[in-house]
């Protein structure tokens, strides 16, 4: 929220506005700029101007967005797409208080984030109420459900350690957002300390006990129909290689989490894909006699809604301690995925386990299980009358160049592309951690902001709903002042398209779901930017002629997509 008095400022700042004293701001952007950030997204605020006004003695590329939450979803993409540290500038009170939505998104998914956010002048915090402006009784309480840590610097001498140990707790597995925040008067009193001219940031080691690799490679010494489940943890690990690796030793086939998607490849022989809210994959995974989970609680979606029953024993690897075991009882090994994977695989080969046991599953090879069951998925799809809506995805995946990374929304068209979204090279992102509305487009933003200062190709694409793109439509805005090379596609249902058809399911009828938008062309060139609005069957040359342009675009697809049936609640 932006307030300002400029003699307030000047006053705390202790001279005149226009003065080259360092103070705790050049602090920050010093620290920052020594442990690599390139860019940072936020939007100015009264106690936040300090920082502001160091950025123009720095080099930190600032992106302005038009609200809070989407500064913070902004910093998620950022990180998602470059895997860097996002990091985020906030105001005291509402700022900061707006951004917290976004920030759960981050901790639930694990984003590495640095949060600066402004505080009110040190001599108004504790019980007492000054009546300042944007005063909250325990500010970084709040954020407290929603980041790793929160820390309050009272004196700029503690600012470089401060943000060096709070990126260092962010990159460290697991990782996710650490919450800083500074007085006003911290960040803008000149100050002594001289400039930063280095700071080192090491992730913590966290590799698995070896005991407990030990335990896992006798498992699977014996195991005659290994499968794994590869979620989130396994992409943040960076454990790809050696996942691809112990499932060929093993013959496992590999089915990944929404979060996971893209950590094994979509058409490998041992590849169920990512259709994990399918019976008949839950039929095969309850089979497996031992079950590798990597990086996932097997929570509500990965067990196709706890409807998931294993047969056999489970091997689960999460570098979050409480993870394990929540929701099944298992040999749990708390390790980064990417250090746990690659002990697993090499103690697997040291041990000849892939040679031990025959790979039987019934009689059937695991390559014709995961034949046959994918066969199978396709089969139930085709019988539930989805033709439009199997054609729409398969026609925007044909148009997304192989390397483009997508941002998704909580929408009917992310809950198909949790399914059935082959990422190839490129990366899937979606809200999938905490589930809330508006994170496509302004994390298709950040990301492509990140990838333009890495040098690899920016154009991404974000998915939306109408319902959910009206919690970002202001960031139009952002990506015309900064001209984004982002494409986002809105499915224009006139309402809550998936909350209508849990409505009309459960009930019969559907109530609030229905919604008033606007002309979602005329709105995107009210702004400057491009928009077209095409029919469902000609989305795919749409996106293609828009991937071409110059800056961001807008394409408007006006259909009523249906989700493909629910299995949980077969009978």
């Amino acid at each position: 929220m932006i307030d300002f008095d400029p003699g307030t400022a000047a006053a705390a700042a202790g001279g005149d506005a226009g003065t080259n004293q360092r103070n705790g701001g050049d602090l920050v952007v010093e620290t920052l700029e020594a442990l690599g950030a390139k860019t940072v997204f936020g939007i100015p605020g009264q106690h936040a101007l300090g920082l502001f006004d160091a950025m123009g003695r720095g080099n930190l590329h600032f992106v302005s967005s038009r609200v809070e939450n989407n500064s913070a979803f902004a910093a998620d993409g950022y990180s998602r797409a470059t895997g860097e540290v996002g990091v985020l500038f906030l105001s005291t009170g509402p700022g900061a208080l707006t951004s917290l939505a976004g920030l759960q998104e981050a901790y639930a998914t694990g984003v590495p984030m640095v949060v600066v956010a402004s505080q009110i002048p040190l001599d108004g915090l504790g019980a007492r109420r000054k009546g300042m402006l944007h005063q909250l009784d325990d500010q970084k309480a709040s954020a407290a459900n929603v980041t790793k840590s929160q820390r309050l610097i009272q004196h700029a001498s503690g600012i470089p350690s401060a943000i060096q140990d709070a990126w260092t707790e962010a990159i460290s597995s697991p990782q996710g957002p650490v919450w800083i925040e500074i007085p006003q008067n911290v960040l803008l009193d000149p100050i002594m300390v001289p400039p930063v001219e280095d700071a080192l940031a090491e992730a913590f080691d966290n590799p698995p006990r070896v005991e407990l690799i030990r335990e896992a490679v006798k498992w699977l010494s014996t195991a005659e129909r290994p499968a794994i489940i590869a979620g989130g943890g396994t992409r943040r690990g960076r454990a790809e290689k050696s996942l691809l690796s112990i499932a060929e030793q093993l013959r496992a086939p590999v089915i990944c989490t929404p979060g996971g998607n893209g950590a094994f490849p979509w058409t490998h022989e041992l590849s169920l894909q990512s259709w994990i809210e399918d019976r008949y994959m839950t039929d095969v995974l309850e089979d497996a006699d031992v079950l590798i989970v990597i990086g996932s609680s097997l929570g509500e979606v990965t067990s196709n809604y706890f409807t998931f029953e294993p047969r056999g024993r489970i091997i689960q690897i999460d570098a979050e301690p409480r993870v394990l075991e929540s929701n099944r009882p298992g040999l749990g090994i708390r390790a980064d995925a990417g250090q746990a994977l690659a002990a697993l695989d090499e103690a697997l080969a040291a041990a000849g386990a892939a040679e031990a046991t025959k790979r039987d599953w019934h009689g059937t090879s695991p390559e014709d299980v995961v034949k046959e069951s994918l066969a199978k998925v396709t089969a139930r799809l085709e019988s539930q009358d989805l033709a439009k809506e199997l054609k729409f995805m398969a026609d925007i995946r044909e148009a997304v160049p192989a390397d483009m990374q997508t941002f998704w929304d909580m929408t009917i068209s992310a809950y198909w592309g949790w399914s059935c979204w082959d990422a190839r090279q490129g990366q899937f992102h979606s809200a999938q951690g905490a589930g809330g509305l508006g994170y496509g487009f302004p994390a298709a933003i950040g990301g492509a902001v990140g990838l333009e200062t890495t040098g690899k190709p920016s154009r991404v694409l974000a998915v939306s709903g109408d319902g959910s793109s009206m919690y970002s439509i202001s960031e139009l805005a952002t990506a015309k002042q900064h001209n984004v090379p982002v494409t986002w596609l809105i499915v224009d249902d006139g309402g809550y398209g998936i909350l209508r058809e849990y409505m009309v399911g459960a009930f019969g009828q559907a109530t609030a779901t229905e919604l008033a938008r606007p002309d979602f062309v005329k709105l995107a060139e009210s702004f400057g930017v491009p928009a077209r609005r095409v029919a469902p069957e000609e989305v795919g040359d749409a996106l293609k002629a828009s991937f071409q342009a110059d800056g961001p675009n807008v394409v408007v697809v006006e259909t009523l997509l249906k989700m493909f049936g629910p299995t949980h609640l077969d009978d």
